[in-house]
């Protein structure tokens, strides 16, 4: 293996979270891994292999402590650990730690057991690399995160709020999961924001676990709930004597229809009487909601989201590395699961993104349905090299099949016909002697 540094080139991973408790043990991008270790093994390029924080998911092992949690990974999957160790012995593999596989930086046997596998393990929160004349910054990105910032980094015991819900949301989803009607649960952990796990568990209950005869009488009432809305505004007219027409005309335009017309005027007419009801009940709902919320806020219950954006503070901490380090060209990162690349302070913001599944969230077109959370893969890695014109920043896309149709239920594929995501990553940049990139601003939705 090549020793020079100058001309070294960085392929950059992260977030693979590989492991946890029961159904989290699948690692669905497994045979891509692979490939991508074997390429990597037989390259004639002076390269290595940075995996930038979230290896493994340790903190989704509740019942493990400690090293114990490594003998399970080598139990489970001896495959991906004997490709570490033949790609290790062709190029340098660095692993820095993140907040979800904290436990590597607060354990020194780590060090050794990952040293057998040739992987070297760097206990730091962030570490340098140079490229030509330049530096690459790497960090995972969650100390940038006031719910994921280690203090006491190294400590065992650091439990941020992040640890909390890995430990009894993720993990207890891992356990229960196959217990569903379909196994869905365990996609917790792709779930970003985790402010949006509510609405997300709505989402599921709605179009998978909820009884089928009960989502079929409900749907088409939830559809139709806007124009159901509209209608009771209309029949609360005719009522009151102020305004008929549009009764009569809605009367006399399914009456057209014979039976299958009176029928539907049957199913309107309920949903219009339920609409009519809560719509009457949103009034004094409304002012409690209000009521409740100002004395939420006098008493200071929540002083802070659940969740924070650590995208715009590693910009920020991007900024500061630039400013006090001008050779740095590149500040490297992960954690927010979202391919990113940017132009900051004379230096490229790049996000590795993630290769756990992604879900994207389509909002309903009309009515009260919850939103359809649709699936992708988006897995690449990062590639770092000195050009003569600069450093050159690229992701390379590791092909990897669609979900299964099945993980989406009928109504979700009919209700996002049209609107189904096709990410795309970054495209290639370059950060030149001057300090100016090629890069448009770019972030992943």
């Amino acid at each position: 293996m090549a020793e020079g540094a100058d001309d070294r080139v960085y392929y950059v991973i992260s977030d693979l979270h590989i492991g946890g408790d029961e159904q989290l043990e699948e690692v669905p991008f497994r045979e891509e891994l692979l490939t991508f270790l074997e390429r990597l093994e037989s390259t004639d390029e002076n390269a290595e292999l940075i995996i930038n924080g979230d290896a493994f998911g340790l903190w989704e092992f509740a019942e493990l402590e400690g090293v114990e949690k490594f003998d399970v990974l080598e139990a489970r999957y001896p495959a991906i650990f004997e490709q570490l160790r033949a790609t290790g012995e062709n190029i340098r593999i660095t692993l820095l730690p993140g907040n979800h596989d904290h436990d590597l930086a607060a354990y020194d046997e780590y060090v050794d057991r990952l040293a057998e596998y040739n992987v070297d393990l760097v206990q730091d929160r962030s570490m340098t690399r140079p490229v030509g004349d330049r530096t690459i910054h790497f960090e995972h990105g969650h100390q940038r995160d006031p719910n994921n910032r280690i203090e006491e980094w190294g400590n065992p015991h650091a439990t941020p709020l992040g640890y909390f819900y890995n430990t009894h949301v993720t993990s207890r989803a891992g356990q229960l999961s196959d217990r569903g009607r379909f196994n869905w649960l365990k996609d917790v952990q792709a779930v970003t924001p985790t402010e949006r796990m509510p609405v997300w568990l709505l989402s599921k209950y709605v179009y998978r676990e909820m009884n089928p005869i009960l989502r079929y009488a409900i749907v088409p009432f939830l559809f139709l709930f806007n124009i159901s809305a509209i209608f009771a505004v209309f029949a609360l007219f005719d009522l009151t004597g102020v305004w008929s027409a549009p009764v009569d005309l809605i009367q006399a335009f399914l009456g057209q229809f014979g039976f299958a017309g009176r029928a539907a005027y049957l199913i309107l007419a309920a949903n219009v009487a339920v609409a009519g009801l809560l719509l009457l009940a949103a009034i004094p709902l409304y002012f409690v909601q209000r009521d409740i919320k100002k004395t939420v806020d006098r008493f200071g219950v929540f002083e802070t989201e659940l969740t924070v954006d650590a995208s715009e503070p590693c910009a920020d901490a991007a900024r500061e590395v630039f400013a006090e380090n001008p050779e740095t060209a590149i500040f490297c990162y992960g954690h927010t699961h979202r391919p990113q690349m940017r132009e900051v302070g004379g230096g490229l913001l790049v996000n590795t993104g993630t290769w756990l599944k992604r879900l994207h969230r389509r909002d309903g077109v009309t009515g009260l349905l919850p939103p359809v959370f649709y699936p992708t893969y988006e897995l690449a890695a990062v590639r770092i090299a000195a050009e003569s014109d600069g450093v050159a920043v690229e992701y390379e896309a590791i092909e990897k099949p669609s979900p299964s149709p099945a993980e989406l239920t009928y109504i979700e594929r009919l209700l996002t016909l049209g609107r189904e995501p096709n990410p795309a990553l970054p495209d290639r940049a370059v950060v030149t002697a001057e300090g100016d990139s090629t890069a448009s601003e770019w972030t992943a939705r």
